[in-house]
């Protein structure tokens, strides 16, 4: 039995130590950026093919009108829209991830394969909510997809967040350790995306009559919040280090006024 034991935390030992093996930083930041090129093009493509209006059509159904025809692939268009910039989005927060990260584990790395997995299923939320955007059961249940794939997409970026900020001297830059000058916008910035895309979810649930228009705002919101995201931390952290810095201003005129007071009056 103890022979047992000492061979099973053994082979914990050796699984815990081969998950926190460093990985080539740059090669995963290639691998990367691979995928998402792909993923950028693959939707670049899906556009290009089945949402052109066909000559014939435009001259018989809009007299001409091209105007006309391509407000028919509105839908279409801003599905489009919508998850190129998400795409974007998640690779900016994928790129300020790992300039923070100064050196990448195994663990890391496989959180990363299995985020660009769900990335790679963008392609497909864009077929969805394109293709059922005026059925109404359809139509929810594909925008539910879709957030759930954004949700995993981006839940399994702020794991690799947290994985580096358990070895946070070994696989991450001073500026974004805890305490540091990134960290508090790094944490909000990272849980944006699995916060919005989760509570677009539970509301297409409750108000499933406005589903698409909750998830094409969220699309249009999440690039403002970005901006305010980064204002609202920065004065947070204004405030909190104005306050900190007025209590032990406080605390050293007290110790300055016992200093001064004599020893019969610091008694009484």
């Amino acid at each position: 039995g103890q022979r047992d034991e000492e061979e099973e935390h053994h082979s914990l030992e050796t699984f815990t130590f081969y998950l926190s093996e460093p990985l080539s930083k740059e090669r995963v930041e290639a691998f990367s950026d691979g995928v998402y090129a792909i993923v950028a093009t693959l939707l670049i493509l899906d556009i290009c093919e089945d949402n052109v209006p066909d000559p014939r059509e435009v001259k018989e159904k809009f007299h001409g009108s091209l105007l006309e025809a391509l407000s028919e692939y509105g839908p279409n268009y801003l599905a489009y829209f919508g998850s190129f910039v998400t795409i974007g989005l998640l690779w900016f927060v994928h790129h300020s991830l790992f300039l923070y990260v100064t050196k990448a584990t195994r663990l890391m790395g496989l959180l990363n394969i299995l985020s660009l997995a769900f990335i790679g299923g963008l392609p497909l939320a864009y077929q969805l909510t394109s293709e059922f955007a005026e059925q109404s059961h359809n139509e929810i249940e594909a925008i539910q997809v879709s957030c759930v794939i954004t949700f995993f997409a981006s839940i399994f970026q702020f794991a690799i967040w947290t994985t580096a900020l358990l070895h946070e001297r070994e696989t991450l830059h001073p500026f974004a350790r805890y305490g540091g000058r990134e960290h508090a916008f790094m944490f909000a910035k990272l849980a944006l995306y699995p916060c919005v895309s989760l509570g677009t979810f539970f509301l297409t649930c409750l108000l499933s009559e406005f589903s698409t228009a909750i998830f094409h705002l969220m699309q249009i919101v999440i690039p403002f919040a970005f901006l305010a995201l980064r204002i609202f931390v920065r004065i947070s952290l204004t405030v909190i280090k104005s306050v900190m810095s007025l209590s032990r201003r406080k605390v050293v005129l007290l110790e300055e006024e016992e200093a001064c007071l004599s020893p019969t009056e610091t008694l009484s």
